[in-house]
């Protein structure tokens, strides 16, 4: 064998045009890896997994285990290849020690492995950055829904390569479309292999181009995480789907229908409980699909998850986006966890047209009526639900009476969350191919219906109401914290920052478009000997707790009010509720200050986000401007020192003055 083969390999032949690849195989033995190498004659074959080098190895590697770069990955050999050569020199760099940057696109699920991987990468010693310029690396988890997803994509890999900054694209583009010209010369990985992302980034830091993309197994759960919000975990509960839409890539890449274990679920919502979690949101491409490729189905699971939940609905679950189709003969066993004081009342139901017409031609497996039955019966079995759905406009073939179709389905139940969309062609799918509907057309239909979609006041009538609400994020603003309701409402509070992360009943004081604003006036005392709330509570039960608040223990001082201040009551104890929590007076002012420094934070962010950037420049060091915190931060300073300095003078004159 060639000299230079006894080094360790740390790649393989990933070029098209290669002409011998070598297998590598890896046994250890009393601590000590030996090698071995099997050329093997394959010509025009592109090696695409590593697993497919692990020689006497039937199951992966164990996940945070570093293997010998011999036995992990592969390499190219760069003769006669139009990619670029690989260097055989290994990087002086010890591994762990770069900063990642990771840009994510696209749908929670994708949010999800970009918290695994971040996760995984941070186990092995990588700092994470937000600053892409800080970074010795670009991690680009991608999207392949629409047209301007990937677009971003191409524009930040461009980004990347003018800077000379290493790429690892991730998610559904490379999966879905691995040969794309943007991704040549670049290390990809595919959605499922995201638990090999430590040993692709050490290689790609390496100079050498690493391909992974085929997998049989789910990643597992139970992976090392960095949670972008520490207080809400992401849970995928499958991967692909059933269904076969017309316009949708996102089924080349995440494949076919794929579920965990419940066992598995449950287990993980155990350690994410214990990790201090307070909003766990099952995630998935169709959730209503679930289990039904290992002989369960979504009711069995919720049921299973909700047993696990705290009994004072401390940590709430969010059911994700599912299809129609799936959830229609489940409609009942739906509401009734819906019902549930630790569910969100909420769930998010495509339907992408109004018209059968064009569900059909996007083969969508469901008729308008069949969406209407589940919209109808969930909001009829469960008070205040909440319904989000989301509309294509200008499909192939749309006609003017299919589109007016749709706006009429929008206008009947005046959705408080519509997603409205064009229509994009997806290169690969079977309505790229069909007759498009002209651009002005389709452009639109969609300013007329986002008009009608936001002609609508979908929280008036709040005002006054008392709600209860689980905070876990600060607003955009930076000033306001984020809670939302048993509906998920969003419910924008001023509260210091201790209160992320707590549960508290607030007053609405107002309501705009998107969202609506309260204050709070007690906080929740969260108790663990409340079992009776582990138990999925019928509807008249729970329409009894709400008309006699005070044999339900409820929180309103007003006893024709319902307990919770909403046609559902949480069935909290009084107990529960710490009364003295109201914020006094000298508490006021403490969180005026902390508010304001909240902002100055949030400015300065915003600030430094924009000159990484480039889009502000800066002068001599500093900025043209002062923003308002700042003014008032100074003036409250000067003040300060001029009292101080008046006092010491009108003292000094004093003491002159007596002598």
């Amino acid at each position: 064998m060639d000299q230079s083969l006894k080094v360790l390999i740390s790649v393989i032949v990933m070029q098209d045009d290669a002409s011998d690849v070598f297998k590598l195989g890896a046994l250890k033995r009393e601590g000590l890896f030996l090698f071995r190498a099997e050329e093997r004659e394959e010509k025009g074959e592109e090696m695409e997994d590593i697993e497919d080098l692990l020689v006497g190895s039937r199951s992966a590697t164990p996940p945070g285990f570093r293997l010998p770069l011999a036995a992990a990955v592969g390499v190219g050999v760069g003769v006669g290849s139009k990619r670029n050569k690989i260097s055989s020199t290994p990087s002086p760099a010890i591994p762990g020690t770069q900063t990642i940057y990771i840009k994510t696109f696209g749908c929670s699920h994708n949010q999800s492995d970009s918290e695994y991987m971040a996760g995984q990468l941070s186990a092995f010693g990588y700092s994470l950055s937000d600053n892409p310029d800080q970074a010795d690396l670009w991690l680009i988890n991608t999207c392949t829904v629409k047209s301007p997803s990937q677009s971003a994509m191409d524009t930040i890999i461009t980004k990347g390569k003018s800077s000379n900054k290493p790429l690892v694209v991730a998610g559904c583009v490379p999966q879905g479309s691995r040969y794309l010209k943007e991704l040549e010369g670049i290390s990809i990985v595919g959605v499922q292999q995201i638990d090999r992302v430590v040993e692709i980034v050490e290689e790609t830091l390496k100079g050498h181009e690493v391909r992974l993309l085929t997998r049989k197994k789910l990643p597992a759960l139970d992976l090392p995480k960095v949670r972008k919000n520490k207080f809400v975990e992401i849970l995928p509960i499958n991967v692909g789907c059933l269904g076969a839409c017309t316009y949708c890539k996102t089924k080349h890449a995440r494949g076919h229908l794929g579920s965990y274990t419940i066992d598995s679920l449950v287990g993980r919502v155990k350690s994410v409980i214990s990790d201090g979690v307070k909003e766990i949101w099952l995630s998935s491409e169709d959730t209503g699909a679930y289990g039904r490729d290992i002989g369960v189905n979504l009711p069995t699971l919720l049921k299973a998850l909700v047993a696990e939940l705290p009994a004072d609905a401390s940590t709430m679950l969010r059911i994700g986006m599912t299809n129609p189709p799936y959830i229609l003969e489940h409609l009942k066993e739906i509401a009734e966890i819906l019902r549930h004081p630790c569910v969100y009342s909420f769930l998010h139901v495509p339907v992408q047209s109004g018209s059968d017409t064009v569900l059909s031609a996007m083969n969508r497996e469901y008729t308008v009526s069949e969406f209407r039955t589940v919209v109808d019966t969930l909001t009829e079995l469960v008070p205040e639900m909440q319904i989000a759905t989301d509309i294509i406009c200008g499909f192939p073939g749309e006609t003017d009476e299919d589109f007016v179709q749709t706006v009429n389905l929008v206008k009947d139940y005046k959705f408080p969350q519509v997603h409205i969309s064009q229509f994009y062609p997806r290169p690969g799918t079977p309505a790229a191919r069909m007759k498009k509907v002209p651009s002005n057309v389709v452009k639109g239909r969609s300013r007329e219906l986002t008009n009608v979609f936001e002609s609508f006041t979908p929280y008036s009538g709040m005002e006054g109401k008392v709600e209860r609400i689980w905070i876990t994020d600060v607003a955009s603003d930076g000033i306001h914290l984020v809670g939302h309701t048993k509906g998920y409402i969003q419910v924008l509070v001023l509260a210091p920052d201790h209160m992320l992360g707590a549960s508290a009943m607030a007053k609405i004081t107002s309501v705009g478009r998107w969202s609506v604003f309260g204050e709070v006036i007690e906080t929740v005392n969260h108790a663990s000997d409340n079992k009776a709330l582990n138990k999925l509570v019928p509807d008249r039960d729970l329409h009894s707790l709400c008309v006699n608040p005070a044999k339900a223990g409820g929180f309103s001082e007003e006893p024709e009010s319902c307990a919770c201040g909403s046609d559902v009551c949480c069935g909290i104890d009084k107990s529960d509720v710490s009364r003295g929590t109201a914020v006094p007076q000298n508490q006021s002012n403490r969180n005026f200050f902390e508010r304001m420094l909240r902002k100055r934070e949030h400015l300065h962010k915003k600030v430094e986000s924009e000159l990484a950037s480039g889009s502000v420049k800066k002068q001599e060091g500093k900025m043209k401007k002062w923003d308002f915190v700042d003014k008032v931060l100074l003036g409250g300073i000067s003040i300060s020192i001029l009292t101080i300095i008046a006092l010491v003078a009108a003292l000094a004159l004093r003491v002159i003055w007596s002598q």
